[in-house]
């Protein structure tokens, strides 16, 4: 065997163990900058979701009135 295809096998063993863990280490950082992001945006969700529950019942509030004053001009 040719010492010359031993080392190119192993200088292909190498470059993909090399890129293989510079791709993982990339996609963990990467991963964990996304959880701060959705970790973030779940926060605010919640909150716009809270005051829009909010919103509602006092529109539901608004129109249960204004639906009873018309029963009344309507019995009159």
């Amino acid at each position: 065997m040719d010492i010359g295809i031993v080392l190119t096998a192993i200088g292909v063993v190498v470059a993909v163990v090399g890129s293989n863990i510079a791709l993982i280490s990339w996609l963990r950082s990467d991963m964990k900058m996304f959880e701060i992001k959705i970790d973030g945006w779940k926060d605010q969700f919640s909150k716009d979701m809270a005051s829009y529950k909010e919103e509602v019942a006092k529109e539901m509030k608004d129109f249960h009135g204004r639906l009873c004053s018309l029963q009344e001009r309507i019995k009159k």
